[in-house]
């Protein structure tokens, strides 16, 4: 039998059955929590419900879900019946959900009740979809997650996977097209857990850790969910809104000791005022999404004596470089590649630059946490290889101590208080709407979200540009047309926009306009 993570967090179980797994706080302060054995229980029930529904070893199920304890036993119980994972979040919408559903032909969706109106938006179109689950209430053309399990023994459940087998497709935005299905196998885990969750994340059984990303995410996969569970500590969950001074009465009150949060997050505690009045217990803290500023770095160490140490990674492979516990912190720099990993500076040809020098910061294609591959797009994936490297897209140079240091995109993904953006996405959901004639979308620099998501807008009818309202009425179609975190946040009215000969829009002038014009 091949490795399986579910079956290795049930070995934890077994261990200490006692041990509280997840511990989950309401916005209104309600508290739930789970412990390993009932979670081991719980996710043997709906394994065994669900393969006796038709999900079975290779089916593909795309999860919609909530911050909450429900995604743990959901993903656990997938990972037992051998099914591959298609991760969605919440703030998707009807058509990002559509191409996902249609582009990995998953079988079935899980979803909360409150989503389920964007999944029957494209039922119609999705094909392949044969089975529909809500979660935490009732929705109609759906079967309640919990009637698989009325029944269900909570036997262990014993399905033989195989490390090749595809445990999760995650799916990233892409400067062209739609987003690019990223393969990892059921062997993962195990490689991401003997890596970046033991070097870098440091989570320790006596750990309350709390890791920030939500559902659907590649960054929940790695860190609430393997890089937690996998060291047998407890994972801390919080279901509202963030709001500086809730997370650090959180942190305080609930005795976190473990923090893994976006540079945004960070950024906004550390302007909170009177700071010293927060009693924490954090002996480790790290972040990763974007460059941390020597002010946050400096803020937290003095007032709470943490360091909060930075990461790099990608959906394609996990986290990479890092500022590791009792590592030199040099502000600005992503820190080292871990231990036993493989990353260089490599030039358009895929040869190694020397220090100093900028170019792409690659991978090399031995690295064991590297995704298999993009979904039914070979040449996307060779695309991505100069070599024997895999370039990450980003670029950046080594000094002589071998720390990284992060120099901007290679291509026009935008990254915004840690998310990931493609510009096509927005652009396309903005000439949707009968106003706009045509449109081009760059990242633009912020003080508290590292980049916005800015519009460049060529109307149908320039007058338009007069109704004081416009420009609300784009964000707003945007967040209905696809994930709101994506909707520009300052949008320019234009008469035209830069072009090559060929016709195709020159991002790269207006990154380079809003690198010059834009004061932080």
């Amino acid at each position: 039998m091949g490795y399986n993570f579910a079956y290795e967090v049930d070995k934890t179980a077994r261990s200490t059955p006692n041990k509280v797994a997840v511990l989950c706080v309401g916005e209104d302060g309600s508290v739930q929590q789970i412990t390993y054995d009932e979670l081991r229980l719980a996710s043997n029930r709906l394994a065994r419900g669900l393969l006796g529904a038709g999900i079975t070893k290779g089916s593909r199920v795309m999860v919609l879900l909530p911050r909450g304890i429900a995604p743990y036993i959901v993903y656990l119980a997938l990972l037992k019946t051998g099914a591959t994972i298609v991760p969605g979040s919440e703030m998707l919408r009807a058509s990002d959900i559509g191409y996902r559903v249609r582009h990995a032909t998953a079988d079935a969706v899980i979803a909360h009740h409150e989503l389920t109106m964007h999944v029957d938006e494209i039922r119609a179109d999705s094909h392949s979809l044969r089975h529909f689950y809500s979660v935490g209430g009732i929705a109609q053309g759906w079967t309640a997650l919990d009637t698989l399990t009325a029944r269900s023994s909570d036997d262990d459940v014993e399905v033989d996977t195989d490390d090749n087998d595809i445990a999760f497709l995650s799916y990233t935005s892409g400067t062209t097209g739609g987003p690019k299905g990223v393969i990892h196998t059921y062997a993962w885990p195990r490689e991401h857990l003997a890596i970046a969750g033991t070097y870098w994340f440091d989570a320790q059984p006596d750990d309350v850790a709390w890791a920030t990303a939500g559902p659907g995410w590649a960054k929940w996969v790695w860190s609430p969910f393997v890089s937690i569970l996998g060291n047998g500590a407890t994972a801390f969950v919080y279901t509202g809104r963030f709001q500086p001074e809730g997370y650090l009465s959180l942190l305080q009150n609930h005795q976190i000791s473990l923090l893994c949060a976006t540079p945004t997050e960070y950024r906004l505690m550390a302007k909170v005022t009177n700071l010293s009045q927060y009693q924490l217990s954090l002996r480790s803290a790290c972040s990763a999404g974007e460059p941390l500023n020597r002010e946050v770095i400096d803020t937290f160490l003095r007032e709470f004596n943490v360091t909060v140490r930075d990461g790099y990674g990608q959906t394609e492979n996990s986290l990479l470089v890092g500022t590791l516990q009792n590592m030199e912190v040099r502000p600005g720099s992503m820190g080292k590649p871990f231990p036993g990993t493989r990353v260089a500076i490599v030039d358009d040809d895929g040869r190694e630059l020397p220090v100093g020098e900028i170019g792409h910061i690659a991978v090399h294609k031995s690295f064991r946490t590297l995704f298999k591959g993009y979904l039914d797009d070979t040449e996307r994936t060779k695309r991505a290889y100069r070599g024997d490297w895999y370039i990450t897209g980003d670029k950046g140079r080594a000094d002589e101590d071998g720390y990284i240091w992060f120099e901007g995109r290679s291509d026009d993904i935008i990254i915004s208080a840690g998310y990931t953006i493609g510009p096509f996405e927005v652009e396309d959901a903005l000439v949707k709407h009968p106003k706009v004639a045509e449109c081009a979308v760059v990242a633009s620099p912020h003080p508290e979200r590292g980049h916005i998501v800015k519009a460049y807008v060529i109307l149908r009818n320039p007058d338009d540009a007069n109704d004081e309202g416009l420009v609300q009425e784009l964000q707003e179609h945007v967040k209905e047309m696809t994930a709101p975190y994506k909707y520009p946040r300052s949008i320019v009215f234009v008469d035209s926009l830069p072009k090559t000969t060929s016709g195709k829009i020159r991002r790269i002038g207006l990154r380079q306009l809003e690198e010059r014009t834009t004061v932080l």
